[in-house]
């Protein structure tokens, strides 16, 4: 069963008829456009003739990455040199039909190719523009290179989540990139109040949107912690809970789970025992606890741990790969994948995690390939087919697609 609505045949997206200009690349500006393209928005990505650097990340079939694919659905693709006089006149001929404009550049680029908000405003003073860097558009860092670990380590969250991993010294190695997926949604939240304001102003705006204070955002205590010189420890820590085979996490954050928890492992008294009792007792002995824990769960399947936790009302879950939590029936239910298709074949996307009653939210079914909507666009902004013939070899290939 998946989660439907009677109308939603004819529902439109929230963002129907609002035209986007994306210039960003790798995964923040791309994971927030493709965001205003599953409500609806007409995103337009701009790349140069060899394409951003993610469509040669795997998975690749075909020439076709799915990496790419899954950042860049339901967008139109168009090639255009930003170091040609002809790639400039055709950004600036677009902007004067476009709502916003995404771009995350290093900071002062797009200002050397006199495509900046300030630059642009006047030709379009409705103009929405969100500038995503690694630490803003000014100050002693701005101009910095920076990448989701960087940004990671330079933020503390690196060395805040060590303070919670017991006998370790060394930060961990950083795989997934919190800071691009994070920063790609504070963008999305801004650009959508900016144009909510833009409704009752009439004007645009300049966003600047910063990946170092999104991904302090993720540390909420730790920066009130870190302000008055309270340790990490001083709370109770959730950690895998072995079983015969596998893991369990359970949090036990309130007086009734604690309870609850007890009477599973067969601990009951250990209600009123002075190392438990209190809150603050509990959290001093939290590592008792937790092997008594451990001592029970170590006796049975993952399956029947889950089975007696969840129903005494312990929230827990075990421990899944990317690929089992994919299988989950709870997504199925929910329409949380789409299938699309390109030049490699058809592959499945991740929709966005929320439904709206009144609104379709949708990846579209399939890829544009790489400049198929250049000449549509260049057209319809003004150039003659001579005008676009100016362009390079590989862009005006590209363009009579």
């Amino acid at each position: 069963m998946t989660i439907t609505n009677k109308d939603e045949g004819k529902l439109t997206g929230s963002f129907e008829g609002l035209r986007v200009l994306d210039f960003s690349t790798t995964i923040a500006g791309p994971h927030c456009t493709r965001m205003l393209a599953d409500m609806g928005a007409e995103v337009i990505k701009v790349e140069t003739a060899e394409g951003e650097t993610m469509r040669t990340r795997l998975p690749v079939r075909n020439g076709c990455s799915t990496a790419f694919g899954s950042l860049n659905v339901g967008k139109n693709s168009v090639v255009l040199d930003l170091k040609s006089a002809e790639g400039i006149e055709a950004v600036r001929r677009l902007v004067a039909t476009s709502d916003v404009l995404v771009e995350n550049f290093r900071p002062g680029v797009m200002r050397r190719l006199k495509l900046d908000y300030a630059s642009l405003r006047e030709l379009n003073p409705k103009l929405i523009y969100c500038s995503i860097s690694g630490y803003g558009q000014t100050g002693p860092s701005a101009e910095l290179p920076a990448y989701a670990p960087v940004i990671h380590a330079a933020s503390g969250y690196e060395m805040a989540h060590l303070a919670y991993q017991p006998g370790r010294s060394r930060p961990d190695y950083c795989g997934i990139y919190h800071a691009d997926v994070l920063t790609g949604v504070y963008a999305f939240g801004a650009i959508s109040a900016a144009l909510y304001q833009r409704g009752s102003t009439g004007k645009g705006q300049h966003i600047d949107v910063s990946m170092l204070e999104s991904m302090l955002s993720l540390t909420l205590n730790e920066v009130q912690w870190s302000q008055f010189e309270v340790q990490p420890s001083q709370r109770p820590m959730f950690g895998p809970i072995e079983t015969t085979d596998g893991y369990v996490m359970a949090a036990v954050a309130s007086e009734k789970t604690f309870q609850a928890l007890l009477q599973v492992i067969g601990r009951p008294e250990w209600i009123t025992d002075v190392r438990f009792a209190k809150y603050s007792d509990r959290r001093a002995n939290w590592g008792e606890l937790m092997d008594a824990v451990e001592a029970w769960s170590r006796t049975v399947t993952t399956q029947a741990c889950l089975t007696e936790l969840n129903g005494h009302g312990v929230p827990s879950a075990a421990y899944r790969t990317v690929k089992e939590a994919l299988s989950d029936p709870q997504l199925a239910h929910r329409g949380a994948l789409a299938e699309v298709a390109d030049g490699g074949g058809t592959f499945k996307v991740l929709n966005l995690p929320f439904r709206m009653s009144g609104a379709k939210v949708a990846a579209a079914p399939k890829m544009a390939t790489l400049g198929e909507h250049t000449r549509a666009y260049l057209k319809e902004a003004g150039l003659s087919d001579d005008e676009i013939a100016t362009f390079s070899d590989k862009t005006a290939v590209a363009a009579r697609r």
